[in-house]
């Protein structure tokens, strides 16, 4: 690894069921085959990322909320997954009660900041998985990133729901975290077959310009399918429309952060 720090990002939305964790998941894997070096902080009480990736429960002897409650190293807590150069540090239901676990404390907002400064130079990317509201968990997380990453479903209602999830990004760069950038919105759960999903997808690309991301991703059973056997779904069905979809997402990810490199997943068909 080089000296530079890896890019963090949260994955977040206020708002659940719109792909946050297929996002953390696929996303990770796609960039891992990339080449990148990749660490999935999964921060989600549920884990839903850890299971994703093949770490059941009775794999996690050590989770992220041994980090946020008890100071340990991230570089204790992290797993080797299924996916070459992606590493997970897992979820505990434990983290249910951080908002009274931490309350008030001294530094509770940034405690995973502080963790990520010793592996930030160990990885390219730190993907942090953030729980379905605006805690403070997802404070912590974005806290510690670089910028946030937002998917979006394509459903009625979706941009007023972003509304808040936008004060409270202004909000950390006002006082926690000034660095946070806005890396994306990421348009998901599209139906090309659904009029709305091109509708929401049009409004938003004219309320928000170039801050959506070109790809979108697609309604796919694959994509709906591949957690129930704990694999992301580039391994379960790399052609699949929501595999492709997703590794298309990494190329211009990477070509936002300045690189860009072939994708070995990639075939045609």
């Amino acid at each position: 690894m080089s000296n530079r720090s890896a890019r963090i990002l949260s994955i977040a939305n206020q708002k659940g069921g719109v792909g946050k964790t297929t996002t953390a998941i696929n996303l990770g894997t796609a960039l891992a085959a990339a080449g990148r070096k990749v660490l999935l902080i999964d921060i989600d009480p549920q884990g839903n990322a850890s299971t994703g990736l093949g770490i059941g429960r009775n794999m996690r002897r050590l989770s992220t909320s041994d980090i946020l409650f008890d100071n340990n190293a991230i570089a204790d807590i992290a797993q080797e997954t299924m996916v070459p150069n992606l590493f997970i540090a897992p979820s505990s239901p434990d983290l249910s009660s951080a908002d009274i676990s931490l309350g008030e404390s001294r530094g509770a907002l940034t405690r995973m900041k502080t963790a990520l400064v010793a592996v930030a130079t160990d990885y390219d990317y730190i993907l942090i998985d953030c729980p379905p509201s605006l805690n403070l968990l997802t404070l912590n997380a974005l806290a510690a990133s670089d910028a946030l990453l937002v998917p979006l479903q394509c459903e009625f209602f979706a941009l007023e729901g972003l509304s808040q999830l936008m004060t409270t990004l202004r909000e950390v760069q006002s006082g926690l975290n000034p660095r946070l950038g806005l890396a994306g919105i990421l348009l998901t759960m599209y139906d090309k077959r659904n009029n709305l999903s091109a509708q929401v997808a049009a409004d938003a690309r004219k309320t928000l310009g170039n801050i959506v991301f070109k790809t979108v991703i697609p309604r796919n059973v694959r994509l709906s399918e591949a957690p129930s056997h704990a694999i992301p779904a580039l391994l379960y069905d790399h052609l699949s429309a929501g595999s492709r979809a997703y590794q298309t997402l990494a190329t211009e990810l990477l070509k936002r952060d300045g690189s860009s490199v072939a994708h070995p997943y990639r075939e045609e068909v």
